[in-house]
């Protein structure tokens, strides 16, 4: 069975061939994920059924994503801890019409939002997406208002959905820890957990500098606390900044936030995190995280150091959704047959996150566990290498792969990344193909 049959092979849309289509497209759009869709297909014929699949009214993406959903949290019951990343993107058409699409940033802008929950261990291995929020919002009217519901209820929501995960017996021996930046900074979010007993944990980027009972603020009382350590790091490059070495000192406080007219008096810690010795004309990494958990020693706060690093998984998972699978380029005319497409390129942008992550954190494993023989062979023919008598590792393969995606693996070039490894699957998955065939028609 293919990975797709495998993540899809509890998938009920109500009809045999919707099923088997699900499976099929989801196949050619994971071999192909920066081509058009009738790029990705096999012939006129594959491309009419699959436009044919996206355009049913009666099939809801819920209904694609929902085989995915289970095999998500089959993965999660297997660990300890699961964080539970949450975020926002938004999906820019660039001026092409599309019926249902809404307003973005600015006004003319045309397109749609995109909030999931992408749920990845402490050391980085995607799981899966658990949950997504898709929207087009209202266009403004005379008076400056926007009709539909309120946009920040995602966080909430999001929160809820994940405390529903957290409460299941099937996941009663693993910690969900629900992990979002400032936007989920919200006191309904906070009160919500406390009213639903907590049962996930949550890390947030803190951004209101509340009062607090007896009058002090947020940030004075936790500078006013003593260092309980340090921590350092390597900070990823991003949106303009380069990959460097971060050394932050460590300040905890345990404070009260006070009762407001909706819920009662919250106890939570905030971490602050601040950077010492930062270069010259670099502007110092300040992170102010709370969270519902005690802190109350150096390695305890440095375990939450390390979850907040991984909230990059969700911006890495967006990147490779939309650079890499191009999902803002699909020529759809409608909302609802987009949405049914990104639930097959969110299955599709998670396993390209989780092959990368898989490289790194398990080198030594076979690559026949992850790949097909004829992907991992077609790889080595590709690259002009002699051909192993065994399967190879799977870090082996997949650094081969991303030769052919660009990925120079010279010394001190670290691990390939996202985009080498889907630019090196594309073709992979072509020469695959065609050693498939040469195999059925006994060509070799």
């Amino acid at each position: 069975m293919s990975w797709a049959g495998e993540e899809l092979h509890t998938i009920d849309l109500g009809d045999k061939r919707l099923n088997e289509r699900a499976v099929k497209l989801l196949e050619r759009l994971g071999e192909k994920p920066m081509s058009s869709i009738p790029g990705s297909c096999n012939g006129w014929a594959e491309t009419q059924a699959a436009y044919r699949f996206l355009s049913q009214e009666d099939l809801s993406w819920e209904a694609i994503m929902t085989p995915h959903w289970a095999c998500s949290e089959a993965r999660m019951r297997e660990q300890p801890v699961v964080l539970c990343l949450q975020d926002t993107t938004e999906l820019d058409f660039k001026g092409r019409q599309m019926a249902g699409a809404g307003p973005l940033s600015y006004e003319n802008q045309r397109g749609m939002y995109l909030h999931a929950t992408y749920a990845v261990t402490p050391s980085r291995e995607p799981l899966g997406v658990l949950d997504a929020w898709m929207w087009a919002r209202e266009p403004k009217d005379a008076t400056g208002q926007r009709a539909g519901p309120t946009e920040s209820l995602r966080w909430t929501e999001g929160y809820e959905r994940v405390a529903e995960l957290a409460q299941s017996p099937e996941l009663s021996a693993t910690r969900l820890v629900y992990v979002a930046d400032r936007e989920a900074d919200m006191r309904a979010l906070l009160d919500k957990a406390q009213a639903l007993g907590t049962p996930a944990d949550w890390l947030i980027r803190a951004r209101h500098n509340r009062s607090l009972e007896g009058g002090d603020k947020l940030w004075t009382t936790v500078a006013r606390s003593a260092p309980l350590g340090e921590v350092s790091f390597q900070l990823p490059a991003g949106r303009g900044r380069a990959a460097r070495r971060v050394r932050q000192t460590l300040r905890v406080a345990r404070v009260t936030l006070p009762a407001t007219t909706d819920a009662p008096a919250l106890t939570v810690s905030l971490l602050m995190a601040e950077e010492i010795e930062a270069p010259a004309g670099v502007k110092p990494v300040l992170w102010r995280l709370l969270s519902n958990r005690e802190i109350p020693h150096q390695a305890a706060a440095r375990e939450l150091i390390t979850w907040y690093l991984a909230r990059w998984e969700i911006e890495l998972f967006f990147l490779i959704l939309k650079q890499g699978c191009r999902l803002e380029a699909l020529q759809l005319s409608t909302l609802a047959r987009l949405e049914r497409a990104m639930a097959l390129y969110l299955i599709v942008s998670w396993r390209i996150g989780h092959l990368m992550r898989l490289g790194r954190t398990v080198p030594d494993l076979d690559v026949s566990l992850v790949l097909a023989e004829e992907e991992w062979q077609g790889a080595y023919l590709l690259a002009e290498q002699p051909m192993p008598k065994q399967p190879p590792t799977l870090n082996t393969a997949l650094r081969m792969i991303a030769r052919l995606g660009g990925f120079l693996g010279r010394k001190g070039d670290g691990e390939p990344g996202a985009k080498t490894l889907w630019l090196g699957l594309q073709r992979v998955m072509d020469f695959a193909a065609g050693l498939r065939y040469a195999r059925q028609i006994g060509a070799f």
